[in-house]
């Protein structure tokens, strides 16, 4: 059995074909530039095949087209025919308050997805294109809607609600959604079964340009970092998380920028990059940091306390914790950044071997001491293969 899995932007679209009776993908690509010159799509399958192809696509429903034919060459390609794919699991950035789970697509299910797409209005149109175009270039093939929002509609309502009047939430839905669900939801699950039980406490730190930690109670979200869009809550690569809204109104004032260029200014020039004045690459700051730049350091040191401080947030918030997570670019591969979340958080009983943290290595580690009340690990995610087993549950 095999699963397509396509994560669609407004001029790119991700994929991966993925043998569902391994957990593996068989085949991995991309197509850009689509609806511009100069379009192309690079392949590769497991035989490390690698396949790039220079061809305008005018929309989706060409760039669908030629991803079902590079599947299906013969040397570079994974399967015969495309009846081979069983399912095709879309990422779908917002689901609203309308769906809690994963979902079936149909007319309804596209009707109420555009409906929603003035919560995400950068990602969101994109999304809805693929999946009209996936479904008139496979009729008959199952598809399934996974949503980056629907892992944290477990969240009490003391936790998503904002300090705004009830009809303005009411009437406009304004409230903490959160995001990155399904890296979440495919680390909080990983973690439960190395536990080995059930009733757990997982605090999911899924670090990268874009960065957000995750409560987890059971198996189940109960407050997450990121909010109405995925601006609020850490300091991020270029974003600015959490900050009072009239500083905002204040620095547009001083800026000359209208509201909605400081939105994008807040989203792509702040963050470590607005601090550090250099880039939002941790490799880049690591090196700028041992090359002394005081700028640099003070980037980082402001994010991992920002981390820092919505761990304990959110150990209060769960009574303990059993596994503190990190995943993600940053999370699994910057042993400094881990080092500084994890320093003086012996109050939490954790007992942090900060040897082990140095050393180099790929996959699932462990970075508690055996004395340690909680675990700390590296677990990497793997949100293609979290959409390709929704897909299987809903649609097979």
């Amino acid at each position: 059995m095999k699963i397509l899995v396509i994560n669609a932007g407004s001029s790119s679209l991700k994929y991966q074909l993925i043998d569902m009776q391994t957990e593996t993908a068989v085949l991995k690509g991309i197509c850009e530039r689509i609806g511009m010159e100069n379009g192309t799509l690079t392949q590769k399958n497991a035989a490390d095949k690698k396949l790039v192809l220079n061809q305008d696509m005018k929309d989706h429903k060409e760039a669908i087209e030629l991803v079902l034919k590079a599947m299906v060459d013969g040397e570079y390609g994974a399967i015969k025919s495309v009846d081979e794919i069983s399912a095709v699991g879309h990422r779908v950035l917002h689901s609203g308050e309308d769906f809690k789970n994963s979902v079936l697509i149909d007319d309804e299910v596209i009707r109420i997805c555009e409906k929603n797409a003035e919560l995400g209005p950068l990602h969101m149109p994109g999304n809805i294109g693929c999946i009209k175009s996936c479904r008139e270039v496979m009729p008959g093939v199952p598809m399934v809607a996974v949503f980056d929002t629907t892992f944290h509609s477990t969240m009490p309502a003391k936790a998503y609600m904002y300090g705004i009047p009830y009809t303005v939430y009411d009437k406009y839905k304004v409230r903490k959604y959160g995001f990155h669900g399904t890296s979440h939801k495919f680390v909080s699950e990983e973690t439960i079964k190395l536990l080995g039980k059930a009733d757990s406490r997982i605090i999911v730190c899924h670090l990268g340009n874009g960065s957000s930690i995750s409560a987890v109670k059971d198996g189940k979200c109960v407050d997450t970092t990121m909010g109405f869009t995925p601006l609020e809550g850490l300091v991020m690569g270029t974003r600015s998380g959490d900050i009072d809204p009239a500083a905002v109104e204040f620095m547009r004032k001083k800026l000359g920028k209208s509201a909605e260029d400081m939105v994008q200014y807040l989203n792509k020039e702040c963050g470590m990059k607005g601090v550090s004045e250099l880039d939002s690459d941790m490799r880049v700051l690591e090196k700028a940091i041992r090359e002394g730049d005081e700028k640099a350091k003070l980037a980082v040191d402001v994010a991992a306390y920002r981390i820092k401080k919505f761990i304990g947030s959110y150990a209060a918030v769960l009574n303990g914790v059993d596994a503190i997570v990190f995943t993600g670019g940053i999370g699994e591969h910057s042993a400094y950044m881990r080092k500084l979340v994890m320093s003086d958080m012996d109050y939490l009983g954790v007992d942090f071997d900060f040897d082990a943290n140095e050393e180099n290595g790929d996959g699932i580690k462990e970075l508690s001491k055996p004395s340690s009340k909680v675990k700390v690990l590296i677990l990497p995610t793997n949100e293609e293969l979290s959409i390709a087993r929704e897909t299987k549950a809903m649609a097979l």
